[in-house]
């Protein structure tokens, strides 16, 4: 009998979704980790007695899968959650969100970083990506935390806390860059925020920076029919269009919504490479319309699926936002078959990773980073299990969430997050909401 080899942990689970490319599912499996990253899966018996781990957790009547990737969204708005509700998009950004965003601090955002990494570990997700203000902030706060991220500070044709111009916006991604180009979990991209708060030929600066350091580019695209309107009549042409045009589709670039689309214009993404986060709740809320998530599959476009940010959704839950894909798509297509629950579940790991360029995150097998969470299945919702992906996209809500593990560490466990002390955020949260309340209330809400 060979001795068994070491490593760090040994997980074990009544069910495992593995998101393999068989898309395996074990049931009484084990998962060894070592060095942040999976070893072996496979049933316990086989699997167990191969290794010396440090250290063991047995997570019983549970469901052990992928940590969920959230393809977009803007975390330091937990900090506005709830502030502007029920409004149109353009209205909602331009006279409430904005004008309050121009007084943060570095300190708010890292402090809204912090609370949205705890609120994405406590719901499963292992790692985001992120565009926002002061993103240096932000990046610091997801070190602290434990999660993986793709990081941009967000490019404006105009002023804002982080830079006074656009030569400084670019300087300030050069920075980011260099302070996280070595980071194992942490790493950049260049983000223009949209076609309607830039200009064309920012956004071609902006396409020569990702190319001089090799980063992926992230945009906010074809949101609403607004957009389109407004894009129509200040450059002529609608905005898949207007960035084709201007060379900023490509493999290279992740684009968030794509709500108005033509059939023409999915040909396009998908000839391109482009890539597609899709936020289904933000955008009923905002009641931007729906993505044809389904018809940019068949084309053949990598769609993964984000949260947007706490402010327009209101949550960075990845388990809701899975629900709420696949419902949306077939009650849009009046399609009872339309974007299935695997299909769903595909997107907020594998496909949500390819994204954001992470080719070892999403999947549970050997030499697969360690980015791992599971649900509680002795919860009344969960209870009984007939098909555990039908339940990860149907069922669970979230809260049934037991453990999140990232690289190998567990960041949340049975109530707890190990690598934060969150009563003290929580009571910084609580001082900073009053802070904001005064500055909403001289936004003039």
């Amino acid at each position: 009998m060979s001795t068994p080899t070491p490593c760090d942990i040994l997980l074990l689970a009544q069910t495992c979704v593995t998101q393999d490319d068989a898309r395996t599912i074990i049931d009484d499996a084990a998962v060894a980790v070592g060095g942040g990253a999976v070893l072996a899966v496979g049933p316990r018996a086989a699997v167990a007695p191969a290794w010396a781990p440090a250290r063991t957790i047995d997570l019983g009547e549970a469901l052990l899968m992928p940590g969920l990737v959230n393809a977009h969204t803007h975390a330091s708005m937990t900090l506005l959650r709830g502030l502007a509700d029920d409004l149109p998009l353009m209205q909602w950004l331009t006279q409430h969100i904005f004008p309050v965003e121009q007084k943060l601090t570095p300190e708010l955002v890292h402090l809204g970083a912090l609370l949205g990494c705890a609120e994405m570990l406590r719901t499963g997700t292992t790692g985001f990506c992120d565009m926002y203000l002061m993103e240096h902030a932000v990046a610091r706060a997801v070190d602290q935390a434990g999660l993986r991220a793709r990081v941009g500070e967000v490019v404006f044709a105009f002023p804002s806390p982080a830079y006074k111009d656009q030569d400084q916006a670019l300087d300030v991604i050069r920075a980011l860059h260099d302070a996280y180009r070595d980071h194992p979990r942490i790493g950049c991209a260049v983000m223009p925020h949209a076609v309607y708060t830039t200009t064309p030929a920012l956004l071609e600066r902006t396409l020569a920076l990702a190319d001089e350091l090799s980063l992926p580019l992230n945009v906010h695209l074809a949101e609403s029919a607004s957009e389109t309107a407004q894009c129509l009549e200040q450059h002529g042409r609608r905005p898949v269009a207007h960035l084709h045009a201007l060379g900023l589709l490509g493999p290279r670039t992740l684009a968030a919504h794509c709500v108005d689309l033509t059939a023409d214009e999915i040909a396009l993404l998908a000839a391109t490479g482009t890539r597609v986060a899709h936020n289904p709740e933000s955008n009923m809320k905002l009641a931007s319309g729906s993505c044809p998530v389904q018809q940019l599959l068949d084309a053949g476009v990598v769609v993964g699926l984000g949260t947007d940010g706490p402010c327009s959704n209101n949550n960075l839950n990845m388990f809701c936002e899975m629900g709420s894909a696949a419902l949306l798509q077939k009650v849009l297509r009046m399609d009872p078959t339309a974007l299935p629950a695997q299909t769903v579940l595909d997107m907020a790991t594998r496909l949500g990773a390819a994204c954001l360029d992470w080719p070892d995150v999403g999947a549970i097998a050997p030499g697969m980073r360690a980015d791992l969470t599971a649900l509680d299945l002795a919860q009344p919702g969960l209870q009984p299990m007939y098909n555990p992906v039908s339940h990860a996209v149907y069922a669970a809500h979230g809260g049934e969430v037991c453990m999140t593990m990232v690289e190998g560490r567990v960041l949340y466990h049975d109530g707890a997050w190990p690598e934060l002390d969150y009563p003290a955020i929580l009571a910084e949260v609580r001082a900073a909401a009053r802070w904001v309340r005064r500055q909403f209330a001289g936004a003039g809400a």
